[in-house]
């Protein structure tokens, strides 16, 4: 029975995935609120994309942390700490008398969708069987796949039946329902002896990131001016600040030797390419939707809706293929998916509708979910299991980094054509979607490129 999962397993999974599809779903569930949300705080849409950038950025911070924090702490523990920061972060959103408030109570829910996530995966990768690996991440993905196109669905029906405030106050009861079964089924091990936090390592990190999305969002304003390329080369020396800080001394922020294994650094650029273009279109298409084809917020949200249950069903099957058959069958398919659905949105854009932006997003969804939780099961193969900790804290680090690089950099260059096209604001936002779609094309088939030179060369050692 030893390839069997306990009970208590699959309950402490359950509540923890709860917490990360409830975080994920408030960092989705605004992007159908951005008209609305410039209009009632006086803002432009480059500055009110920040509610869900800045988001990202601070679970991508949090994230940075898991790695010491789950070998110093108690998972259960740390569960405690992620919900109330959520029930706190969320009742600062409901009421926010002003787009600052609002901010403020995105950074503190943040911090829960950053812890959340990376526990999920650390008790899949130390409480999971390997031979069931593949389905249990699947699962995972699933489950949070679901979020970041069920927000934007939930968030437009809210939003156009009653207040985007109640958004944050129909989500309130999950969180506590998800701290009852946090502490009822979640426990873990902690390292004897781990090394200490490395505070320059942290602040180097913070910094590097912030620095990164800040670069992007300048495009939004300045386009591609000198100002954009000197942040992000700060960015870039930042993030070699860290590695460099990191690497060193006896503390240390997260074992970045993993990044030793070709696969596991091949694997990570494909995580971070897959993320950057799920999250950053699913913002793209209800703002294109809302301002060229004119739909309500409700229509812009529902677009997502069948891509993320397809995307769903997708998931786990495709975790139980890659434990019958390997992983490169299934992230075969879906980086072809991939490549498809982001040609049909640039080759067709003249004629999309709201029902084919529907089936186009429905077969990148496919795709997506074909390779994203494969992606990471492979790494964490590729690694002693001591190592699954880092490989969980990076790997989510990674994708939060690409989101929030994803819906700045899109949201900015529909900005440039919004501020300073010529023509209707629909025809300058259908012609920044268009430098959109090329963008996602071009990062599909990068995708597609790494992940067949990765598993030719697994293939190759393992031969």
């Amino acid at each position: 029975m030893e390839n069997q999962i306990h009970p208590r397993t699959w309950g402490a999974i359950l509540s923890v995935a709860l917490l990360s599809l409830l975080g994920i779903m408030t960092e989705t569930s605004m992007n159908v609120t951005y008209p609305e949300l410039s209009r009632e705080f006086g803002i432009s849409l480059d500055m009110t994309q920040w509610i869900t950038t800045a988001y990202l950025l601070m679970v991508t911070i949090m994230m940075g942390t898991t790695a010491y924090l789950l070998k110093k702490y108690h998972p259960q523990h740390l569960q405690v700490i992620a919900v109330i920061a959520f029930v706190v972060g969320d009742v600062i959103c409901a009421v926010a008398p002003s787009f600052t408030i609002l901010l403020v109570g995105r950074l503190v829910q943040a911090t829960a969708t950053g812890l959340a996530t990376p526990i999920l995966f650390h008790l899949i990768f130390t409480q999971v069987p390997r031979a069931k690996l593949g389905m249990m991440t699947g699962i995972a993905g699933m489950i949070i796949s679901l979020a970041p196109a069920l927000g934007p669905t939930y968030g437009g029906l809210v939003s156009s039946t009653m207040s985007w405030r109640m958004i944050f106050w129909f989500l309130l009861p999950f969180g506590l329902i998800s701290l009852i079964g946090g502490q009822i089924f979640v426990r873990g091990e902690v390292s004897a002896h781990p090394k200490p936090f490395s505070w320059p390592s942290f602040i180097a990190l913070a910094l590097a990131m912030l620095t990164w999305v800040y670069a992007f969002s300048v495009i939004g304003k300045q386009g591609f001016s000198l100002s954009f390329w000197g942040l992000l080369v700060l960015a870039v020396v930042l993030f070699g600040g860290f590695v460099w800080q990191n690497n060193r001394g006896a503390a240390q922020l997260v074992n970045l030797q993993v990044f030793r294994h070709a696969a596991v650094r091949d694997d990570a650029l494909t995580y971070f390419g897959l993320q950057f273009l799920n999250i950053g279109i699913s913002v793209v298409i209800p703002v294109y939707a809302q301002y060229v084809l004119h739909t309500g917020a409700l229509l812009a949200g529902i677009i997502l809706l069948p891509g993320t249950l397809v995307g769903a069903v997708i998931s786990p099957l495709a975790g139980h293929l890659a434990d019958q058959r390997g992983f490169q069958l299934p992230i075969r398919i879906g980086t072809s998916l991939l490549v498809v659905g982001a040609l049909c949105f640039l080759a067709f854009q003249p004629k999309l509708t709201a029902l084919w932006l529907l089936v186009f997003f429905i077969v990148l969804r496919a795709g997506f979910n074909f390779c994203f939780s494969n992606t990471i099961s492979n790494a964490t193969t590729q690694v002693p299991v001591q190592a699954a900790t880092d490989i969980s804290s990076l790997f989510n680090m990674v994708q939060q980094l690409a989101g929030a690089t994803g819906v700045v950099f899109l949201t900015a260059l529909m900005a440039i054509f919004q501020n300073q096209g010529q023509g209707s604001l629909a025809t300058r936002t259908y012609q920044g979607g268009r430098v959109d779609f090329w963008i996602t094309l071009l990062l599909a088939v990068a995708i597609a490129g790494i992940s067949a030179i990765n598993y030719h060369r697994q293939s190759h050692a393992t031969n």
